[in-house]
C-alpha cells in the first residue's frame, strides 16, 4: 500500500491528557487505573477513568451533543495543538476534502442509562430533553467532531469492538485511495458507562486487581476511556526527520464465537499477515509489537499463540500498554496508534504495567522493563468481539524497513 502520514497526533487517557504525559508515564512505567468508583457501579474491580470529564463544557451551537462520551472526545481534541493542526490542513486543502473517520463502542450510552432515570412514571416516556441521535447514536462521536472543525467531508463511525479505532485507519486509506479525499481525521473514542462494566461483570471478565497482561495469574480487564485523533494525510515527496508512517494495514474476521477469539488465532493471524503484505515487510523486520493483550486467559493465548506462529517463539519484543491504561474498548486502536507512533519517534518499547511473571506458555518475548533503542517498525494488535480483527503497521519515514 501507499504509506500514509501521520502529520499530527494527540491522546487523552487515564495516564495524561495529551502526548507529554502519555510518554513520560510511560517512560516511568505508570499506570492510571484506581478502584472503581464509577456511579452507579457497586463492582470489586479497576478502571482507568479520566479526570476532569464531567467538567467539560461544550460550545453552545453543539449542546445537542453533550454526553460523557463528547465532552472527552472535546477534551482530546484541545491537546496537543490537533485543533490548530486540523485547520493548516483546511487551509490547504479545503472543508469538503477532510473526512472523520472515528471508532467507539460505548458512543453516548450512558445518556440513555441517565435517560431511563428519568422516565415518566406513568407512560414509561424518556424525558423531552434526551435526544438519542446527537448523544447514544455511535456515529454521534463523528458527527460532533465534524462539526467542531466545521468540515464537509465525508463521516462515518465505526463500531467493531474493540478494534473500532484500528478499523478507522482503513476506512480512511480506502477513501484516499478513491480520490475522495486529501485527509482525515482518525481516531476513536469510549467512555465508562454502566452497560460495559456491567455487562463485562456478568460475562466475569473483569479482574479484582489491575490488569495483568499476559502474565501466568492474569485473570480478566479493567475498563478504561480514551480519546486519540491522529491526522492522517497522503505522505509528501519530503519528510521531516522522525516522520511516522502508516505502512500497512489487515483486517480479518473470525466468525468463530460471538465473544471469544478462535483458540489458535487463527484471524489474529491473518490479520497481522496481511498488515505485513501491505507494508511489504517480512515478520522479522517489525522492531515492536503492540498487543491488544487485554488480560483475560483466552484472548492472550490465542494472541500469543498468534503472534508466535508468525514471528517465532520469543523473537520480538512486545507488551500490551492495556495496564497502564486499561481496555479503553473502541478507543484502543487508536490510543495504541498513538503510542506506538511515540515509540517509533522517542526510541521506546514500553513494558507492560502490572505484569509480573510472564505466562510462559504463550511463546512471547513480553517486555518487564523499558527497552530505549531506535524502533523502526511496530505492529500494533486490536481484536474485537465476534472476531474483528485489524493490524496495523508503523514506521518512520527517515528509516528503510528494507535494510
Amino acid at each position: 500500500m501507499q504509506p500514509l502520514l501521520l502529520s499530527h497526533f494527540t491522546a487523552t487517557s487515564c495516564i495524561g491528557r495529551g502526548r507529554a504525559p502519555l510518554l513520560a508515564a510511560l517512560r516511568g512505567q505508570r499506570g492510571g487505573l484506581r478502584p472503581c468508583d464509577f456511579d452507579g457501579a457497586d463492582l470489586s474491580t479497576w478502571t482507568g477513568s479520566v479526570a476532569g470529564v464531567d467538567d467539560e463544557m461544550l460550545r453552545a451551537d453543539l449542546r445537542a451533543y453533550d454526553c460523557r462520551n463528547n465532552r472527552l472526545a472535546q477534551l482530546g481534541l484541545r491537546q496537543d495543538g490537533f485543533g490548530q493542526a486540523v485547520a493548516h490542513v483546511m487551509a490547504r486543502v479545503g472543508r469538503r476534502r477532510i473526512g472523520v473517520f472515528l471508532g467507539t463502542s460505548t458512543s453516548g450510552i450512558l445518556q440513555t442509562e441517565l435517560a431511563y432515570r428519568r422516565r415518566d412514571p406513568v407512560t414509561g416516556a424518556l424525558p423531552p430533553d434526551f435526544h438519542y441521535a446527537s448523544t447514544h447514536n455511535p456515529y454521534s462521536v463523528s458527527d460532533f467532531v465534524r462539526r467542531h472543525f466545521g468540515l464537509e467531508g465525508p463521516a462515518m463511525a465505526v463500531s467493531s469492538a474493540c478494534s473500532s479505532s484500528a478499523k478507522v485507519f482503513a476506512s480512511a486509506r480506502r477513501m484516499m485511495q478513491a480520490g475522495l479525499i486529501d485527509a482525515a481525521i482518525v481516531g476513536g473514542v469510549d467512555s465508562l458507562c454502566l452497560t460495559t462494566l456491567c455487562g463485562f461483570h456478568s460475562l466475569g471478565l473483569l479482574s479484582a486487581h489491575p490488569c495483568r497482561p499476559f502474565d501466568a495469574a492474569r485473570d480478566g480487564i479493567s475498563i478504561g476511556e480514551a480519546a486519540a485523533f491522529i491526522l492522517l494525510e497522503r505522505a509528501p515527496d519530503s519528510l521531516e526527520a522522525g516522520a511516522v508512517l502508516l505502512l500497512g494495514v489487515g483486517e480479518s474476521s473470525d466468525a468463530y464465537h460471538m465473544s471469544s477469539p478462535h483458540p489458535q488465532g487463527l484471524g489474529a493471524r491473518l490479520a497481522m499477515q496481511q498488515a505485513l503484505d501491505g507494508a511489504h515487510l517480512q515478520a522479522a523486520q517489525i522492531d515492536y509489537i503492540n498487543l491488544h493483550g487485554t488480560a483475560t486467559p483466552g484472548n492472550d493465548a490465542a494472541e500469543g499463540m498468534a503472534v508466535a506462529a508468525l514471528f517465532g517463539d520469543g523473537a520480538t519484543p512486545c507488551s500490551s500498554t492495556k495496564g497502564a491504561t486499561g481496555h479503553t474498548l473502541g478507543a484502543a486502536g487508536a490510543l495504541e496508534a498513538v503510542i506506538s507512533a511515540l515509540a517509533l519517534q522517542q526510541g521506546l518499547m514500553p513494558a507492560g504495567v502490572n505484569t509480573e511473571h510472564v505466562d510462559p506458555a504463550l511463546g512471547v518475548h513480553y517486555l518487564l522493563e523499558n527497552r530505549e533503542q531506535r524502533v523502526k517498525t511496530v505492529l500494533s494488535n486490536s481484536f474485537g468481539f465476534g472476531g474483528t480483527n485489524c493490524s496495523l503497521v508503523f514506521g518512520r519515514a527517515d528509516q528503510d524497513p528494507a535494510s
